[in-house]
């Protein structure tokens, strides 16, 4: 049984310069042109990286320990989701102040047992001034892994909207974003781990890289945004072909093959001053 009584971790500062060659790297992975000055929303994922010691990792390739993670034994990690807020843009150059503190936690029973829903508010400032707000939403359980998926289509998703962005994920690409992101979880890279010991049905995408592409709509599009929410339903998988889809005016999805939508996203763009 999960118990997390007591845990109540304080908030915690880190101070950054907001270096160019993150992004450099990310648009090379996405095969874009590097931002300007600006950081486009999310790519502040490329900053901020814990850099734990290898001795520190547990099996699964996380930190054992940390700040902001719960005391559960043999806990799964997973990303659910989270919501973003900008009141002036970071750029590179900034020195930028992160402010994390725990925003909640919620104890829920779901098909795999229990699960702690926890929720982590990283506040930026620049000269002590706000200029974002953002909120990661994290699952954590325990016990044993979920029995395999007994099929994984390949199959192509159809695709009909005025944004749409195809995207296949090789082990390539999500080597290359794992190691963008300083993450050493295995289920993006050992594929025997992800299938025979957390029940995947292969190399799991990053959460992070699907929702940073679901932002790419309206960035391309000369989109500017102020808010945007995102929520992960369901995993893709390194070799399955997938679209990223959207409109200027409605909601943004992940759709994945097998008609499974993978990831629902808002936003709301700038208003023009």
């Amino acid at each position: 049984m999960i118990d997390v009584a007591g845990w109540a971790p304080g908030p915690r500062e880190t101070t950054e310069v907001i270096d160019a060659a993150p992004s450099i790297a990310l648009a090379g992975l996405l095969d874009v042109e590097p931002p300007g000055g600006e950081l486009p929303p999310l790519w502040h994922w490329l900053h901020f990286l814990d850099r734990p010691a290898q001795r520190e990792l547990g099996p699964d390739g996380h930190p054992r320990a940390g700040h902001f993670l719960p005391p559960i034994p043999g806990r799964r990690r997973m990303f659910a989701g989270g919501r973003f807020r900008s009141a002036a843009p970071i750029r590179i150059g900034d020195t930028i102040t992160r402010r994390a503190e725990l925003a909640s936690t919620a104890l829920k029973h779901g098909r795999s047992g229990e699960m702690l829903f926890v929720t982590v508010r990283h506040t930026f400032l620049r000269d002590g001034a706000e200029v974002a707000v953002e909120e990661q939403d994290l699952v954590y359980r325990s016990g044993d892994a979920a029995a395999r998926p007994a099929e994984v289509s390949f199959e192509a998703p159809a695709a009909d909207a005025p944004w749409t962005l195809a995207v296949t994920a090789d082990p390539v690409l999500l080597f290359r974003f794992s190691a963008l992101t300083y993450n050493a979880h295995r289920i993006h890279y050992d594929e025997r781990y992800a299938t025979e010991v957390e029940g995947h049905g292969g190399l799991v995408v990053h959460g992070p890289l699907l929702a940073i592409l679901c932002l790419e709509l309206p960035r391309r599009a000369g989109v500017k945004v102020a808010e945007l929410s995102f929520r992960a339903r369901r995993p893709v998988y390194a070799g399955q072909p997938f679209a990223v889809t959207g409109s200027p005016d409605g909601p943004l999805a992940v759709e994945a093959p097998g008609g499974v939508t993978a990831m629902t996203a808002a936003f709301r763009p700038q208003v023009a001053s």
